[in-house]
């Protein structure tokens, strides 16, 4: 069974080793560690900081996520 994604807005604010990323939300005022989602890493679409983003997180743990869409 597939697990739920909560999608929300966010905006770089660090860049990290390894194709990790800092993003603030805008729902929830925190930083939350972000990597690229496989299409995005794929096609080699590297946001910047300061891009607005949009990230999948899981309900139960609200200090990771994935970058899914760069707006």
């Amino acid at each position: 069974m597939k697990t739920q994604c909560v999608e929300m807005n966010g905006r770089v604010t660090l860049i990290l080793p390894n194709a990790n990323y800092r993003v603030k939300v805008d729902a929830i005022e925190k930083e939350v560690l972000c990597y690229l989602a496989g299409k995005m890493a794929k096609n080699f679409i590297k946001p910047t900081v300061g891009d607005s983003v949009t990230i999948e997180m899981s309900p139960t743990d609200l200090t990771k996520g994935r970058i899914s869409r760069r707006k």
